[in-house]
């Protein structure tokens, strides 16, 4: 238990070195636009329709799910409201995230170790390069650009597949389901999502790239970082979100719900 505990913290002061090491880079060297935008293109629009799948199907039967058990009290209605708050503040954001580390955070650790363990990275230090600005930095950049706009699609076509079923489906009236969920949506749920969603992308380009920086042992060691990379940012993304909802929850409160 103790070796346990002390190699969590161990990891978590590298990961805050690492952070650390990637505000200086940026700072001091500047950005370079060519590879931050091949990261934006490959995190960005690369998980567009992973995300977007993910989301408008866990809003559809999240809706599905919750119009069954309000339409037996008679609160159908309630659907709306009960889907958006739970799309822009839990599922829209944590989803999205889940979704880019299983696909991106596996890449950028696969990437960055297979250049570690072939001493790609040794090179780039000889070259007088270096490799927290050349690789971390790009990819911390381009996914602070795409979580934000990722977690807002994943949101929106959660809402509108919740509103396709429960109106065209359940036949729930449009102007009064539109009107609930309006009256009890505000803008502090949207923005909770969104600043959901950038923690998460920073935790998941700093797991990445460390356990791709520290990764050894040729293939093996490169196959370990991955799984690694997954497992811990996905982890990650759903313990911290336990501390964020209770963080913003006093910042940006929940919009009341009266039935």
């Amino acid at each position: 238990m103790k070796d346990a505990l002390r190699r969590m913290v161990a990891h978590l002061g590298q990961l805050g070195l690492l952070a650390g090491e990637t505000a200086v880079s940026l700072g001091s060297a500047g950005l370079r636009l060519r590879p931050t935008l091949s990261q934006i293109v490959a995190i960005g629009i690369g998980s567009q329709l992973v995300v977007i799948v993910t989301g408008a199907f866990t809003g559809a039967v999240f809706a599905a799910q919750a119009y069954f058990k309000f339409h037996e009290l008679g609160l159908g209605s309630a659907t709306g409201p009960v889907v958006s708050i739970a799309m822009c503040r839990e599922l829209g954001p944590v989803l999205a995230a889940l979704m880019v580390a299983g696909r991106m955070g596996a890449a950028m650790a696969a990437e960055i170790g297979t250049m570690k363990v072939t001493e790609q990275i040794d090179a780039l230090r000889a070259m007088g390069t270096d490799p927290v600005g050349y690789l971390v930095v790009p990819r911390m950049v381009a996914i602070l650009v795409s979580m934000p706009v990722l977690t807002g699609e994943a949101i929106w076509f959660g809402m509108a597949a919740a509103e396709f079923l429960t109106v065209r489906v359940f036949g729930v009236p449009e102007p009064w389901y539109t009107a609930q969920l309006v009256a009890h949506t505000g803008v502090g749920d949207v923005l909770a999502g969104l600043a959901k969603g950038t923690v998460f992308g920073l935790l998941i380009v700093l797991i990445s790239c460390h356990r791709g920086l520290t990764a050894a042992e040729g293939a093996v060691g490169v196959g370990r970082a991955t799984t690694r990379a997954v497992v811990d940012s996905s982890l990650a993304v759903l313990v911290v979100n336990f501390f964020l909802s209770l963080l913003l929850e006093r910042w940006l409160p929940t919009s009341s719900i009266n039935l």
